[in-house]
């Protein structure tokens, strides 16, 4: 490899020089002159190879596994100084997430408090940060593999990425790993790990946790564009039955919050890539709490993954109940509105004439009473169309008359009062009355007037 990218370069003109490899068959046959500087004066038969950089991390040739150099810097107990310390710990790939998380949720208290940039922090938080500093000279001590596959283990049969999620008050956290298999030997490599702080407006776990399962699907989406690997489908963990249960919905809908999340988790993944996996086995849960130099340092699972993973695919975590199913008062799930409608059908005017009065001799009295009126009512029109066909042939323009015999008040006859169910007005004086020989009608606020004959 090294002859054929220096020939291809020298072919436009480059020249390939400090030259560095984990291997000392490499290096010998790379000529002095074109090894990096540090390497160039070493007895590559019994000198050890120094630790170099690569891509900001430290990279011990030796051993061939990255490792991290901490310094103390002096800076002030403000939250600029402590923003400052915090970002100086280069970790892209997320490797010291649950070391870092502690140190992350003290820059969140301090926003939480309004403390200003250079403002000298509280006594008690001034000690949680001393402890962290003390914490971080351990880390030095902390190395990890570099090579994803070991240099015996040849091309595997079998590659598969595994994600945990978790989340906790305090924060959310992913973790990824590649499962390798080749006759029937198992190989578990640490890929990319993230640790987020949860929001200062108050969320709920289910929410944090479901929140941690996107955080999972989007690593896997860059990963499976990253790795050179033929991968299998992606599994994915979670010790939350309610993100399973909200995963594998199919009939409740969701408030804006989890649909959005439940949406994109559905549209990158399948139902059957999802499994459970307890708290306890769960590696995810170091990232979402947090974690002291002393415990990280002895922690396997992180790094390694969980002990489950070394074993077949038949004795994997599995759930025992039953989470398909989702309880109608789930906060998460939208009520069902309801509607309730009465249909009421037309009633025929005559059945509801009938129905209306309590005995046969009202109900005659009463359409006795309307037949008169329908005959005043008709007798009065044809008058009216009289009257306008005589102010017309004598050129008189008539706006509107209105017949009232001044003098007299209106007084409801007795069988008005049985009409009451059909007149629009409550006052009786407009409904029908009579004085001397003329008889009044009244529809609403309009008076009419016909001369009726005494019976």
């Amino acid at each position: 490899m090294v002859k054929r990218l220096t020939d291809i370069c020298a072919k436009g003109g480059f020249k390939l020089s400090k030259w560095i490899s984990n291997s000392r068959t490499v290096l010998m046959s790379i000529p002095e002159e074109r090894r990096a500087k540090e390497i160039k004066d070493l007895d590559l038969d019994t000198n050890q190879l120094p630790v170099e950089r690569a891509l900001g991390l430290q990279w011990c040739i030796e051993t061939d596994k990255f490792q991290f150099k901490t310094f103390l810097q002096d800076r002030p107990t403000t939250r600029r100084g402590i923003l400052s310390v915090v970002s100086s710990l280069y970790d892209p790939l997320g490797i010291l997430s649950p070391f870092s998380m502690p140190a992350k949720l003290l820059l969140q208290e301090l926003c939480r408090q309004n403390l200003k940039w250079d403002e000298v922090i509280p006594h008690s938080l001034s000690q949680r940060w001393r402890d962290w500093l003390e914490d971080l000279q351990l880390i030095s001590k902390f190395k990890v593999e570099r090579c994803i596959k070991p240099s015996c283990f040849g091309r595997p049969d079998k590659a598969q990425l595994h994600h945990f999620s978790d989340a906790s008050q305090d924060g959310y956290g992913t973790v990824s790993y590649l499962r390798l298999e080749k006759n029937n030997i198992t190989h578990v490599a640490f890929i990319l790990g993230k640790a987020r702080v949860a929001p200062l407006k108050q969320t709920t776990i289910p929410r944090l946790e479901l929140t941690a399962a996107v955080l999972a699907v989007r690593v896997n989406m860059l990963l499976q564009k990253e790795l050179q690997v033929r991968l299998e489908k992606s599994v994915f963990w979670t010790d939350s039955t309610t993100v399973l249960k909200y995963i594998s919905n199919e009939t409740r809908r969701f408030n804006t919050f989890v649909a959005n999340r439940i949406a994109v988790i559905r549209e990158a993944t399948d139902v059957n890539q999802w499994r459970y996996v307890s708290s306890k086995e769960n590696p995810a849960d170091d990232a979402s709490r947090g974690m002291r130099a002393g415990d990280f340092l002895k922690c396997r699972r992180w790094i390694k993954g969980p002990e489950f993973l070394y074993r077949s695919e038949k004795e994997w975590p599995k759930l025992d109940m039953e989470y398909r199913v989702i309880s109608a008062d789930d906060p998460e799930v939208k009520k069902d509105l309801t509607m309730n409608v009465i249909v009421k059908e037309l009633q025929n005017p005559t059945s509801h004439l009938i129905h209306y009065f309590s005995s046969w001799a009202k109900l005659k009295i009463s359409v006795a009473w309307l037949l008169k009126m329908k005959e005043a009512l008709a007798l009065l029109a044809q008058k009216r169309k009289e009257l306008l066909a005589a102010g017309k042939g004598g050129n008189r323009r008539y706006s509107s008359k209105r017949i009232v015999d001044d003098g007299e008040s209106l007084k409801c006859k007795p069988g008005c009062k049985r009409l009451g169910a059909f007149c629009e007005t409550t006052n009786k004086n407009q409904c029908f009355g009579k004085a001397s020989d003329k008889t009044y009608f009244a529809t609403g606020s309009r008076i009419v007037k016909k001369i009726l004959n005494e019976d």
